[in-house]
């Protein structure tokens, strides 16, 4: 048998055996390239499953590192759409006045991006908007367990006392982490220890999590004698919306703000200030609080759901960035004074996907490039963009409620006629 033969048995071999269940997905030989062992687990689920993954199979992405770093498994790629939003004028610290943005987004949902791109232009047409951005630092909680109030009391002491040498042993673990505060809680013989992290350009999860376990492993369990239950107490609080973020802020705190007079309501939005500030009112804050939620605001889930998808940020975190609340306000003769403020917004320019080929080609497009003389400057740049983008996407929405001009453009650009779905 001659090697291609050899090979092409051996591939076979391989399919049947997945299909037969005596190998699992995770079991292919370790000398395989990434886009082989990808297409052999394509090949064994279309046989088991009687079904076509030929799309799947059809890649940009650097197979081995994201087979690697980022997916286990890995069989293909699930595509979303990318358009682009823009121009988008901002007037940051990171984002020069005179730039002209152009957003990439990632998303399924028809009408989304031509609405945000009237934002944009409504915000371009004032001069831009103003934004500013808030390191507030990541965070990660881990939860220990005391036998009661006096070995909790202790424990609490023995933070307070020993929170520099607690410093030393986490920011030993990264040259770009730097230990901000710790805050505990206590809840019965719970206690919850709150660490706080700058990470410089990247997100940081990764990071606090690593540091936090070499100071629970190597420092806090050995030395008090406090067992730590889980890495994670949800006291952090990562992926879920929570008061406490919401109230102190995770990652970048983001806010961004226009004002826009009459003539720029009426020609570019199709609205008044009369009507914006009245739905603002009944809509995004009596509406919310009648629902109970956390997010006193239109759609920010929307926006910052395609913008992470686009750039390769972490998509479960959409859960927490997306609380934040919309301002309305009459300014001047019938202008308004619109703002939004987000305070828990995980963001990072380098690690987890921005190293893939089409998000790093999105973060190019906005200019996020690390400089090591500037640490932390490519991910504030890019907390910028997104402020900016989020007020530029409320914006258009909450002018679409006042012109009934919403199912009118989901109906065109959205889904086909009415009477076609």
């Amino acid at each position: 048998m001659d090697p291609v033969e050899a090979r092409a048995a051996s591939r076979e071999s391989l399919i049947e055996e997945i299909v037969g269940g005596t190998r699992r997905f995770h079991q292919l030989p370790a000398e395989l390239s990434a886009e082989e062992k990808a297409s052999i687990r394509r090949e064994a689920l279309q046989r088991l499953k009687g079904i076509d993954l030929g799309d799947v199979g059809h890649f940009s992405v650097d197979a081995e590192v994201a087979s690697t770093r980022h997916c286990e498994n890995f069989v293909g790629v699930a595509q979303i759409p990318l358009g682009v939003t823009g121009p988008l004028k901002i007037r940051g610290r990171y984002v020069r006045p005179d730039e002209e943005v152009f957003v990439p987004l990632a998303t399924t949902e028809g009408a989304l991006l031509a609405s945000i791109n009237r934002g944009c232009r409504a915000i371009s047409v004032v001069g831009g908007a103003e934004v500013w951005v808030e390191d507030v630092g990541m965070t990660r909680a881990p939860a220990f367990r005391t036998s009661g109030a006096e070995q909790t009391a202790e424990f609490l002491g023995w933070l307070r006392d020993n929170e520099e040498t607690i410093r030393q042993l986490a920011e030993s673990t990264s040259r770009y982490l730097k230990l901000l505060d710790i805050r505990a809680q206590a809840v019965g013989t719970s206690v919850y220890v709150r660490f706080r992290f700058a990470s410089g350009d990247a997100m940081g999860m990764n990071m606090a999590t690593i540091a936090c376990d070499r100071v629970v492993r190597d420092l806090i369990e050995p030395t008090t004698g406090v067992t730590c239950v889980a890495l994670s107490g949800n006291y952090c609080v990562d992926k879920k919306p929570s008061a406490v973020n919401f109230l102190e802020g995770r990652g970048k705190r983001v806010h961004a703000e226009v004002v826009l007079d009459e003539s720029v309501l009426k020609k570019v939005l199709k609205t008044d200030a009369r009507s914006l500030v009245d739905v603002q009112y009944r809509k995004n804050l009596l509406g919310s609080i009648a629902a109970g939620a956390l997010g006193y605001n239109a759609h920010f889930a929307n926006v910052i759901a395609a913008f992470f998808a686009a750039c390769g940020q972490d998509l479960a975190q959409v859960v927490e960035a997306a609380m934040g609340i919309t301002c309305i306000e009459p300014r001047g003769p019938e202008g308004v004074y619109m703002s939004v403020n987000m305070p828990d917004v995980p963001l990072g320019a380098v690690g987890g996907g921005t190293a893939l080929g089409t998000q790093r080609e999105a973060l190019d497009l906005m200019g996020i490039a690390v400089d090591d003389a500037e640490p932390g400057a490519a991910a504030m740049r890019l907390a910028e963009i997104l402020a900016a983008t989020v007020l530029a996407g409320e914006l258009s929405l909450m002018a679409a409620f006042t012109s009934r001009d919403l199912a009118r453009a989901h109906e065109e650009l959205g889904r086909g006629k009415l009477h076609d779905g």
